[in-house]
């Protein structure tokens, strides 16, 4: 704990047999209360490296729900565990444990209700092997998204987040897509509530084993991102009115 506050990992697992341990040999264990590990149908011995592990909390998908949906089972666990703060970190060890310190201390100090961790903010997406068609990608969809959405991201893509139970609860994250949109949608709609978002650098490690989409579905997945951007825009105006903002109410603090 920080300050009172209950700190949750979450690890949304897909085919992580190979980093897991790793990744959770390096969680730090001096404020995290509980890691909960949802595996999304692996294939491979994910399910059991996690029981080997001693990980207390373990759901199991009976069919591949996807990504979004993956992350759906975390924050549900979570929030039924009673975390003040949750953190999502992949447990393919492309993003580094050891800021799980610095993101959880920003929230428990009410300095920020949510953190994440960007490859942008300095050189570490290029340098730690990030393709060079996704990092340019990844630069134009954030500047767009950043128009768009009237915000100064260094970018929307990370998948290592931190947030307070207020804004998991603020926010109908089950109505997101299930698949690789959801994290830009539950952005927009933390965005729509009036939560700020802080971003602290994060060192990136691209290998065999990490997850990654092919360029086809990266390719879905920037229209996916701008068709998000452009919703959110749509709804601040009152043109439309979206599912996903359903029920917001806005924080004015």
């Amino acid at each position: 704990m920080i300050n009172g506050k209950k700190i949750i990992v979450v690890l949304p697992a897909y085919n992580a047999e190979q980093t897991l341990e790793k990744t959770y040999r390096e969680i730090p264990f001096d404020i995290v209360d509980d890691v909960i590990l949802v595996d999304d149908r692996s294939s491979d011995k994910t399910l059991q490296v996690g029981k080997q592990l001693g990980i207390k909390h373990i759901i199991e998908h009976q069919e591949n729900k996807g990504y979004g949906g993956n992350q759906k089972s975390c924050y549900n666990k979570a929030l039924a565990l009673d975390a003040d703060i949750v953190v999502m970190l992949h447990p393919d060890y492309q993003y580094t444990p050891k800021l799980i310190h610095s993101m959880c201390y920003l929230i428990a100090n009410d300095v920020y209700q949510v953190v994440i961790g960007s490859r942008i903010l300095g050189k570490g997406a290029l340098k730690g092997g990030m393709p060079l068609y996704k990092y340019v990608a990844n630069r134009f969809l954030t500047l767009s998204q950043n128009i768009l959405m009237n915000q100064k991201l260094s970018e929307y893509h990370t998948g290592y987040r931190a947030f307070s139970a207020k804004v998991l609860r603020s926010i109908p994250y089950n109505t997101c897509s299930d698949d690789f949109v959801f994290d830009n949608q539950m952005l927009a709609q933390i965005f729509y509530a009036g939560f700020e978002v802080a971003e602290i650098t994060c060192p990136t490690t691209y290998a065999e084993e990490s997850s990654s989409i092919n360029f086809k579905r990266s390719t879905e997945y920037g229209l996916g991102v701008l068709g998000v951007s452009f919703g959110y825009v749509l709804q601040k105006t009152g043109l439309a009115k979206l599912k996903i903002f359903e029920g917001i109410r806005p924080n004015n603090n």
